[in-house]
C-alpha cells in the first residue's frame, strides 16, 4: 500500500494551522497525497458531552480521522485492525482521549506506516491544571468583556486565595498527588489576572456567591479568615468586579437549578457554561441563553445589593 501522508508534509504544520483559532471553526480540511479530505469540526458545543481536551489532542483525532476515512475504513473496520473498539477510536478522533502508545503504533500499521502519527503524537498534550470539559471556557474567558458567575458549591475560582483552592481540591475525592495538587492551584491562580483593570478593555464582572459557602469555612477559621480578607480587597482594588452574597435565608431563589456563568465575547456574543460532577456543559443555544440570562437578573435581585453584601462579609470577618 501506497504512503497515504507524504513524509514532506509533516503533519505538525497541520496542527499548528489547526490549533489556530481551531475552536471557532466548523469546518476542517487536511492535505492527503494531494487531494482535500473535508469533513466537520469534531468538537461539540451545548450538547452536553465533553468539550476538547486541547488543541493538539482534537487536531491529532482529526487527522486520524482524515486518514482512516482516506483509506476507506469504517470506524469499525478499523478498530478491528488496530485492535481498539470503534467507541475508542470515535473517542480518539473526537479529541476526547489521549492517544496510548499502542494505539499509535497500530494506527501506524494500518494506515500506510509514514511516521506521520507517530512523530505528531509528541506533540499530543493536554492542558495541565484545568479540568478537561473548562478548557474552551478558559480560553474564552481570556478575552471576555462581561462575565457573570453565580455559585452554590464553592467560592468561584476567579474569587480564591491559594489557601481555600488547596483545600477545595483536597477536599474531594480522588485526593490529587503532589504535582496535580501544584498544576491545578498554579492553573486557577493564573486565571485571576483576568480580574486585572490594566487589560486594554477590563472585563465587567458579576459574582453572586451563597453565604452558605463562607459559613462552611472550607479549609478551617484560618483559611477562611485569609478568604474573606482576599474578597474585601477585591472589591477594594477592582472596580470592574461586583461581589454580592445570597443570604442564608430566601425563600424565592432563581438558582435552584445550581451554578451558571454568562460571558461577552468581544463580538458581543454571549455564551453560558454549566457544570456538574465530572462534567461541564458549553452552551450557544441563544433561547438557553435568554433563560439564563432572565434567571441571573433575578439572582441579582434577589441577593444582598452592593453596599449589604460588603458589610456582611465585614461582620463575618469581624466573628472570626
Amino acid at each position: 500500500m501506497p504512503p497515504i501522508w507524504p513524509p514532506e508534509r509533516a503533519l505538525l504544520q497541520v496542527i499548528a494551522a489547526y490549533a489556530d483559532g481551531a475552536y471557532t471553526v466548523t469546518d476542517w480540511t487536511v492535505l492527503v497525497t494531494g487531494r482535500h479530505h473535508e469533513g466537520r469540526e469534531v468538537a461539540y458545543v451545548g450538547d452536553g458531552v465533553e468539550p476538547e481536551s486541547s488543541d493538539s489532542l482534537r487536531t491529532f483525532g482529526a487527522v486520524v480521522q482524515a486518514l482512516r476515512e482516506h483509506a476507506g475504513l469504517s470506524r469499525e473496520e478499523f478498530g478491528e485492525r488496530v485492535r481498539f473498539s470503534k467507541h475508542t477510536v470515535a473517542s480518539v478522533e473526537l479529541g476526547r482521549r489521549m492517544p496510548d502508545e499502542s494505539f499509535v503504533e497500530a494506527a501506524e500499521q494500518a494506515l500506510g506506516n509514514t511516521g506521520a502519527l507517530r512523530r505528531a503524537a509528541g506533540y499530543v498534550a493536554r492542558q495541565p491544571g484545568l479540568a478537561a470539559w473548562f478548557r474552551r471556557w478558559a480560553r474564552m474567558e481570556a478575552t471576555a468583556i462581561s462575565l457573570y458567575t453565580y455559585e452554590c458549591r464553592v467560592v468561584p475560582g476567579l474569587l480564591q486565595t491559594e489557601a481555600y483552592t488547596r483545600a477545595v481540591f483536597l477536599s474531594v475525592p480522588p485526593i490529587p498527588n503532589d504535582q496535580k495538587l501544584d498544576d491545578r492551584v498554579a492553573a486557577r491562580a493564573a486565571r485571576q489576572d483576568l480580574l486585572s483593570t490594566r487589560r486594554e478593555r477590563p472585563c465587567a464582572f458579576s459574582f453572586i456567591v451563597e453565604q452558605a459557602l463562607l459559613e462552611r469555612r472550607t479549609g478551617g477559621d484560618e483559611v477562611t479568615r485569609e478568604l474573606l480578607d482576599h474578597l474585601l480587597e477585591v472589591i477594594d482594588q477592582h472596580r470592574n468586579v461586583e461581589i454580592q452574597v445570597m443570604p442564608l435565608r430566601q425563600p424565592t431563589h432563581a438558582g435552584l437549578d445550581g451554578p451558571l456563568q454568562l460571558l461577552e465575547t468581544p463580538e458581543n456574543q454571549w455564551f453560558a457554561y454549566s457544570e456538574g460532577q465530572k462534567n461541564g456543559r458549553l452552551i450557544a443555544d441563544p433561547k438557553e441563553i435568554s433563560v439564563l440570562h432572565q434567571r441571573y437578573g433575578k439572582l441579582r435581585a434577589q441577593a444582598l445589593n452592593l453596599r449589604d453584601s460588603r458589610a456582611l462579609l465585614e461582620q463575618m470577618r469581624g466573628a472570626l
